[in-house]
């Protein structure tokens, strides 16, 4: 009865929606409605962020930096002072030009307590930023970072209008005002989104005159929306649903090597997962190859063993995770549970392939001891009511540069810190990689970091998602190596 639901209210919203020369993409509704249109919010609007507002850098090649606002920069030696050179002639959407004091403010609000971002733990380090002319900033660090430009490639790290936003650091600023390709027209978060172009966007027009962004929470709902050409572009597909679009006159699948992951999270603030031997148990037996196999299909995945850190990235390192079910056994009993032990499971369809992981780690968790209970939840706002609230659950996140997604999900205290791992060591080794500025010697840093994870962590990663993406035969100008939060969705020309 959800999934008859569900497709019924997405033919409803989307019958009102104008087609010609309009793309329209899906969005979960991971936050049940409360998605905020500021992009530092904790429930943010992502695709709507990523489309209105521009970063001072973007994402290109192996996670390196490359300009957006900001042209150039540079470091001083000890790599504590940045100064970034502004982009001339860029204005918000009201006519308001662009300039330093718009980026001072921006970053800089971003540390506000009472906003409580979760990217605040990455920029944390951030002491100051000052406007040494209209068009060139200086970021003063708390201490050396040798890759700070990445920070700021953080998707939500957006610049806005100070004085749409009246110049507050310490509430959340819901303006529409951005400087990105696309414009609002109507904002409604739980149907449909509608943006039209910016036609005095810095780098030209977006080719595409219109974008809705669709709620849609259930994946499988996504899939029949896509089936019946009600949107232009399906993120990523399981391997039982990629066959569904095997009609090539109708439909382009692309396979992205991704960071992207999905994993199941264990509270190490909570029985019996405060017990590091239960959470190694957890994981150790898994043969990560099946699941890989099972949840993405043959060319859909590249193992991990527990590090969200992707092969692409340069900080990746080898890590070998064979299945060990006898190991499994033996650490559960040395634990206090010598016959096996029950755990419940909270899984949501509320990204691909979750529901699957779930199935599959229930199934091969039998032969170690570990009997899962699975407890479906609603996907209309999992990520507030179920996320980071029981002991045992489902989670996705998109790829992030090491330093990013260890300071962001693993870093004690960190607004984000789904698994509540907190752990001195691991915190010192953080900040020891950043103020490390021989790349070998930072590299060596991560790997431990990594290690110690594999070792004691509360997140089982099995694999890295390739995005296997479905988009309308319509559609060009979307190149098949882009990861989801780097589509620009301005190049993307509907016929």
């Amino acid at each position: 009865m959800k999934f008859f639901v569900a497709a019924a209210v997405v033919l409803t919203a989307l019958s009102a929606s104008v087609q010609a020369e309009t793309l329209r993409i899906p969005h979960e509704l991971g936050y049940g409605g409360a998605e905020s249109l500021d992009p530092i919010s904790p429930t943010p609007f992502s695709y709507l962020s990523q489309t209105v507002f521009s970063r001072l850098v973007r994402q290109g090649e192996h996670e390196q930096a490359v300009p957006d606002l900001a042209t150039e920069w540079s470091a001083s030696a000890d790599a504590k002072t940045w100064t970034f050179k502004l982009r001339q002639g860029v204005t918000f959407h009201n006519g308001n030009a662009f300039d330093a004091e718009d980026v001072v403010f921006s970053l800089m609000r971003i540390k506000s307590e009472s906003i409580d971002s979760p990217a605040r733990a990455g920029l944390e380090i951030v002491e100051s930023v000052t406007a040494l002319d209209p068009l060139t900033v200086q970021v003063n660090l708390t201490s050396a970072h040798a890759d700070f430009p990445i920070l700021l490639m953080d998707y939500r790290v957006r610049i806005l209008d100070k004085e749409s936003c009246h110049n507050e650091m310490s509430k959340l600023c819901e303006s529409e005002n951005g400087t990105g390709p696309y414009q609002i027209v109507k904002l409604d978060p739980v149907g449909t989104t509608q943006l039209t172009r910016f036609n005095a966007y810095w780098e030209g027009p977006a080719k595409t005159e219109n974008l809705d962004i669709i709620a849609i929470p259930d994946q499988q709902a996504r899939v029949s929306a896509m089936q019946a050409g009600q949107i232009d572009m399906l993120f990523s597909v399981t391997a039982q649903q990629q066959p569904l679009f095997a009609d090539k006159t109708r439909y382009t699948i692309q396979n992205v090597p991704t960071g992207r992951w999905a994993g199941l999270i264990m509270r190490t603030d909570t029985a019996p997962f405060d017990n590091p031997k239960v959470r190694q148990a957890m994981r150790i037996f898994a043969d990560r190859e099946a699941f890989g196999k099972l949840v993405m299909g043959e060319n859909g995945y590249i193992v991990s063993c527990d590090t969200p850190v992707w092969s692409g990235d340069q900080y990746a390192t080898d890590l070998q995770c064979a299945a060990d079910i006898d190991g499994a056994k033996k650490l559960l009993a040395q634990a206090g549970y010598p016959n096996g032990i029950e755990v419940t499971l909270y899984y949501s369809d509320v990204d691909y392939g979750t529901l699957r992981l779930a199935e599959v780690y229930q199934q091969q968790a039998k032969a170690a001891g570990i009997n899962v209970k699975l407890a479906l939840t609603p996907a209309d706002g999992y990520w507030t009511d179920t996320w980071m609230v029981e002991p045992f659950f489902v989670t996705s996140w998109f790829q992030r540069p090491a330093d990013q997604v260890f300071n962001e999900i693993y870093r004690g205290g960190a607004k984000w810190n789904e698994s509540h791992w907190n752990n001195a060591a691991f915190d010192q080794k953080l900040d020891a990689a950043r103020q490390e500025l021989d790349f070998a010697k930072r590299k060596a840093i991560y790997r431990d970091l990594q290690q110690q994870l594999f070792a004691e962590g509360g997140a089982f990663i099995p694999f890295h998602q390739n995005a296997v993406r479905v988009i309308s035969a319509k559609l060009s100008g979307l190149a098949a190596d882009t990861e989801e939060m780097a589509i620009r969705f301005q190049d993307i020309e509907k016929k």
